[in-house]
Order: C-alpha cells, then structure tokens, then sequence
C-alpha cells in the first residue's frame, strides 16, 4: 500500500514538472513573438510653406442696377398695355396708353386761341402804324401853328395806345404759344414709355382704370448689369482696407481691386466676376457692418432683384504659409495638436497654433516647420515616443485657394 501511493505521488510530481517546463516554453514564445512584431503603419503628409490667398464670404441680397417707377403724368383712363409682363424692355419702348382724345380737344382750342392771338397783334400793328402816320403828319403842322396843339397831343396818345395794345397781344400771343405747348406735351404724355432698358415687372392698373401722376402702373429694373448689396463686418472691412507688408500677417488687398466671386443660392458659382462699386458712408452701429454695393454683368437675366446669395473676395495675401492637413490637427480643450514622426519613425505630440482655413489645410503659425511628417492616418499609433513605420498619404485633389 505504500508502494502504491508512492508510485502516485511520483506520477503526479512528474506531470506538474513537465506542465511547468511547457508553460515556460510557451511564455518564451509569446514573448519571442511580441518582440520581433514590426511597427505599426501610419499615413504621414508633408508639411507645406507655400503662399496662399485668403477670402471672406458675405451674405448678398440683389436689386436692379435703376429701379425706374413708371407712372402717367396726365390723369385719363388707361385704353391699352403695350408690353408682356416679365418681358425685357427697350428705353422709349411704348407700355402703357391713356385716352387721348380729351388731350387732343384741348390742344385744338390753344391752337385756335393762338391764331385768334395772332390776329389781334396784327390788327394793333395796323393801328400803331395809322397812329405814326398821323403823328408824322401833324408834327410840322402843329410846328408852325396850322393845327391845334390839342391834335397834335390827341395823335401821340392815339399812337402810344397803339403801341402798348400791340406788346399786350404779342404777350398773349406768347401765353397762347405756351399753352399750346404744354397741350402738345400733355397729348404725348398720354403715350407712356419706358425710361430704361430693364425687365418689366407685372402691371398695376388694369384697362379702363382712372389714372394720375401718383399712381403706380407699374417698374421697369435694370438688370445688365446687376446690384449686389452686402454687409461687411467692420473687421473685415478695415483688414480690406490696411496695407500690411511683411510678418505673418501677409498683404492685404483693397477690397475695389479685387474680383468679386458670386456663389448663388444652389451652390453653383456665377461664372462672371464683379467689382465694387461703392461703399456706404457709416458703419451700421446696431450690426457693426457697413454696406458695400458691387455690380455684376448679367446678358443672360438670369440674376434678378430679390435673389439671394454669397459674395466671396480674396483680401488677403499670406507669403510663405505653412500649411498642415486638417486631418492631421486635432483639438482638445481649445488645445490644437498634430503627431510629428521624426528622422527616428519616432511620434512626438506637438502643440500648435491655428489661424486661418485654406481649403482641406489649416495655416500654422506656431509648432511645425516646413518639411515635417505629420501622421493623418493611423491616429490611433500616434503616442509620444511610440515607433512606427511611416507611408506617403494618397494624393488628394487640390485645395481651392481661397479659406478663412
């Protein structure tokens, strides 16, 4: 019996000895394996210095280059719309008649008051010349005592008389010439017409409708070239306005030599390019903008006034910028930081300063140089002092030269 548990506890002693040894070989293996693993891949991107453009975008609201009222200026009653409603319009293009017969009856009596005006300066020029006569005649007479003096004074009044009725009718020759005149004006203004090339908006006043110079028939818009209203942060406005030369604050450009872009209300871009036309005189104190005005070419009309829209300049001008991938930069309690591998494959966590977009990039002013490897792909090997093994990200396509 004791032979027997001797030979077991031998047995047992002899399988715990061999699962040790086992257990140390396949420790030895694991950490062998661990060992020997290679670094991790990351996707790293170059750090770029080149110069870019910085833009600003604005929200913009259109109107009519000349937003030109059209209203009579006779009262009558409308007979006829000459034009289509929403159609393009020419300057001196007839839209809208008013009866004129009212017009015409009167311009044939100032007409007839005239000739009758006419008439009577004729016949007190006869009367002025009787008048001379008579004076011509009696003056030696009344010289040599032939004649009464009485006459001769009767002859100078008659003859004055004659003279003042003739400038009497002349003037009222004139007052009839001007009558006729304003009826003539009046008859025209019956016909109206537009005062500029534009596109008509929809009529106010129907046929048969009782007219005056107050009422409203209808608008006429300039459209070629375009309005562009929009307002700029103050801040923006004296960054366009400064020159700085030189440091990293780059050169501004006047906000008038730049070209205007227009994004529209789709997200499509105008294809032509406007300029500002002016600026107003104040900043706005309760919005701390101040409204600048732009035109745009439009031969097509597809811009019209109402619409909405973004107007986007470049104003300023960044030499020498160094550029880091957005996908590179992460951001933690306002903290902006990138992972640098060094000429090791080493990462290293590197503090940054951000200032402006540039389309996929962020302009870096503080904690990389122009050269280094920035990780974008892989973030999750990227711990201080860890080794990895550095690839060439993809080529993207180009980023749009324009941020803010």
């Amino acid at each position: 019996m004791l032979r027997g548990l001797w030979l077991r506890g031998m047995c047992l002693l002899f399988v715990g000895f061999l699962a040790a040894i086992l257990s140390g070989c396949g420790g030895d293996a694991k950490s062998a394996s661990q060992a020997g693993a290679p670094p991790p891949t990351v996707q790293v991107a170059v750090v770029q210095q080149r110069d870019v453009s910085l833009a600003s975008e604005w929200i913009a609201t259109m109107d009519g280059y000349v937003n030109s009222q059209i209203q009579p200026q006779v009262t009558g009653y409308l007979i006829r719309q000459d034009y289509r409603e929403g159609s393009v319009v020419h300057k001196g293009q007839l839209l809208f008649e008013i009866d004129p017969r009212p017009f015409q009856a009167a311009l044939d009596q100032f007409k007839a008051q005239l000739v009758q005006a006419e008439a009577q300066v004729v016949q007190a020029q006869a009367q002025l010349v009787k008048a001379q006569q008579d004076v011509t005649r009696d003056t030696p007479l009344a010289e040599a005592k032939a004649i009464a003096q009485s006459q001769m004074d009767d002859d100078l009044q008659a003859r004055n008389g004659a003279a003042a009725a003739v400038a009497s009718f002349q003037a009222t020759v004139g007052a009839a010439r001007a009558a006729v005149e304003q009826a003539e004006l009046n008859l025209s203004f019956t016909k109206i017409v537009s005062l500029v090339d534009g596109v008509a908006g929809i009529a106010q006043a129907q046929i048969g409708n009782l007219v005056s110079p107050t009422t409203v028939l209808t608008s006429v818009s300039q459209v070629d070239p375009i309005k562009v209203y929009f307002p700029m942060g103050e801040q923006d406005y004296l960054k366009a306005q400064k020159a700085h030369i030189g440091g990293t604050a780059g050169q501004v450009l006047p906000l008038e030599g730049v070209p205007l872009t227009l994004i529209l209300a789709d997200g499509s871009t105008y294809p032509s390019t406007g300029k500002v036309l002016w600026t107003d005189r104040q900043v706005d104190t309760t919005t701390g903008t101040i409204r600048v005005a732009a035109a745009f070419p439009n031969k097509s009309g597809v811009l019209r006034p109402g619409q909405y829209g973004r107007v986007r300049a470049v104003t300023e001008n960044r030499h020498n910028a160094i550029l880091v991938p957005q996908a590179a930069v992460t951001e933690l309690q306002g903290t902006f930081q990138t992972a640098v591998v060094g000429p090791d494959n080493k990462v290293t966590i590197q503090n940054i300063q951000v200032g402006s977009q540039v389309g996929a990039d962020w302009i870096v002013t503080q904690g990389v140089n122009a050269g280094d490897h920035v990780i974008v792909g892989g973030m999750q090997y990227a711990r201080p002092g860890a080794t990895v093994t550095p690839v060439p990200a993809p080529a993207t396509a180009a980023a749009p030269a324009g941020g803010r």
